[in-house]
């Protein structure tokens, strides 16, 4: 058992939660039974699972213990720890005895799957500042059955644990891409996909275009909004507003444009 504060294991986990060591170290934190869960069910590969008995829900021979059989049968190590190292290592207030470590996988544009050409909805997430924001696109872009989410110059980093826990583990179903606007929108171009930017100011309403064929609709964020290259690169569309306030959260204006143009797609 994993019992001492001090051990580099225990160091190594902690420092995870920043940044630049994540981008050095090409690894980040899956923190949650019902994450991890759903990185086992898509096959995301996890190096280490860290356990304490103590924090679990269903002890014994329940979810958890079935759940780290199936870490450990994909080859995982599991490693047990004491309550103490556990609420070290853990991000959350209220752990549940479960976190993973795994390793950061690749972002290219060029490594993303297609599939379902013809019928294609990607999101584009421009600049985006807000981990739960990122967190809820991930979530929007699974609940259409949507190609994938494209990080143009993000300023959160996916693999904050904000974001793995705010997509409930969307993280490890949808495919992702990180790149500039610039080589997204020569991307978007290439594969004949029709662009969609979110804009308060735009003169189309969302409800107004057509959206048959490959799509993708681009969301900025909600202190700046899109540059003009981005609207001058596709159509410009608006969400309309009804009530006193002239914009809303920015993972809510990407689930209303992805929902309209599935619905328009069934």
């Amino acid at each position: 058992m994993l019992a001492s504060l001090r051990n580099p294991r225990v160091k190594d986990v902690v420092k995870l939660r920043n940044r630049r060591y994540r981008d050095r170290q090409r690894r980040f934190v899956v923190e949650g039974r019902r994450e991890l869960a759903c990185a086992q069910d898509a096959g995301f590969p996890v190096q280490t699972v860290y356990y304490c008995e103590a924090f679990h829900s269903d002890p014994g021979d329940g979810g958890e213990a079935q759940l780290l059989r199936r870490f450990a049968a994909a080859g995982s190590e599991c490693v047990a720890t004491s309550q103490a190292v556990f609420e070290k290592m853990s991000y959350r207030r209220s752990p549940d005895g479960l976190l993973g470590v795994a390793a950061t996988p690749s972002l290219a544009l060029n490594d993303l799957a297609l599939g379902r050409e013809g019928n294609a909805l990607w999101l584009v997430a421009a600049g985006i500042e807000k981990p739960g924001n990122l967190g809820a696109m991930l979530r929007c872009v699974d609940a259409v059955g949507g190609n994938g989410l494209l990080l143009a110059d993000p300023v959160a980093d996916v693999f904050n644990p904000n974001v793995v826990r705010a997509s409930v583990g969307a993280l490890f179903a949808v495919a992702v891409a990180v790149a500039s606007a610039a080589d997204i929108r020569a991307w978007l171009n290439g594969l004949g996909v029709r662009v969609f930017a979110a804009s308060p100011d735009a003169a189309t309403s969302y409800t107004e275009p057509a959206y048959d064929g490959d799509a993708a609709f681009v969301v900025g964020s909600e202190s700046k909004g899109l540059d003009a290259d981005w609207l001058a690169h596709g159509k410009a569309v608006r969400i309309p507003m009804f009530g006193r306030v002239d914009s809303i959260n920015a993972a809510t204006a990407a689930a209303v444009l992805l929902f309209e143009a599935r619905r328009r797609h069934e």
